[in-house]
């Protein structure tokens, strides 16, 4: 279980550009949860991803994992057990390396460092093997260097890379905002695919209105910093569009 207790953050502190973002912010996702969050510009969404993945750090309050407090824990160790996909396709792998040694390095994922080499062919069946099941050709082109690839595949392979290794947390920082129309369909199908056989609490920030009514099983709506609107289960599938654009928008004019 993830839980937010009593954030506090405020941007630029003591200047003219002071923004107080959250203020005794609470949040609790449940183990399996899958949520969808979705808000206008500067509601606050990058930034709750931000605060979890500690990539910055709350003034006030704290950040609990399965009830340990891991507000002051670095980053790079929160990355253990989380995994992020972000809206640049570009971030999501080393351009410069092919897809087979990509593959390889999120494989080698808290693992000690060696003087093995760094690619074990051994598993490189099971990284074909994976790869195959996206549909896309990747599994034809592992020694094809990953800047060669489409938008569109570069974040598949860094969905699929990011959940090679067991991780608990996964975040989606707007994941298909910068693909095509087509392609994002076949990101969020995988996306689905993927959060529904690895059983992994998921929180996604999507601008994609459709998807975060047809993806997940909890809807937040963010304004201002704090959950303007917090729909689960049979409550969320009940929604139709017309509801979810008329509390994004009846939000987004009150501000």
């Amino acid at each position: 279980m993830l839980e937010m207790r009593n954030i506090s953050k405020v941007y630029s502190p003591g200047t003219v550009n002071e923004h107080v973002l959250f203020r005794h912010f609470d949040l609790t996702v449940p183990d399996g949860q899958f949520i969808s969050v979705v808000g206008s510009n500067g509601s606050g969404k990058t930034s709750l991803l931000n605060l979890i993945c500690g990539s910055i750090a709350a003034d006030e309050g704290s950040i609990l994992i399965d009830g340990q407090d891991v507000t002051r824990m670095k980053e790079h160790k929160r990355y253990r057990t989380i995994g992020r996909v972000y809206q640049n396709p570009a971030m999501g792998a080393c351009g410069s390396m092919t897809i087979l040694e990509n593959m390889a390095m999120a494989d080698n994922k808290n693992r000690p460092y060696s003087i093995t080499p760094g690619v074990n062919r051994r598993r490189v069946n099971d990284y074909r093997a994976l790869l195959s099941s996206l549909g896309l050709g990747l599994e034809d082109k592992l020694n094809v260097p990953v800047s060669s690839l489409s938008g569109g595949q570069r974040q598949a392979l860094a969905l699929l890379m990011t959940t090679l290794t067991p991780i608990r947390f996964l975040i989606l920082d707007e994941h298909t905002a910068a693909l095509d129309p087509k392609t994002a369909e076949v990101i969020m199908q995988l996306t689905g695919r993927i959060v529904a056989q690895k059983k992994l609490t998921t929180l996604m920030v999507t601008h994609n209105l459709r998807y975060a009514l047809e993806y997940g099983d909890r809807l937040l709506m963010m304004q201002e910093g704090r959950i303007a609107f917090d729909k689960e289960g049979q409550e969320k599938q009940a929604l139709t569009m017309n509801d979810v654009t008329g509390m994004f928008y009846s939000g987004e004019a009150a501000e």
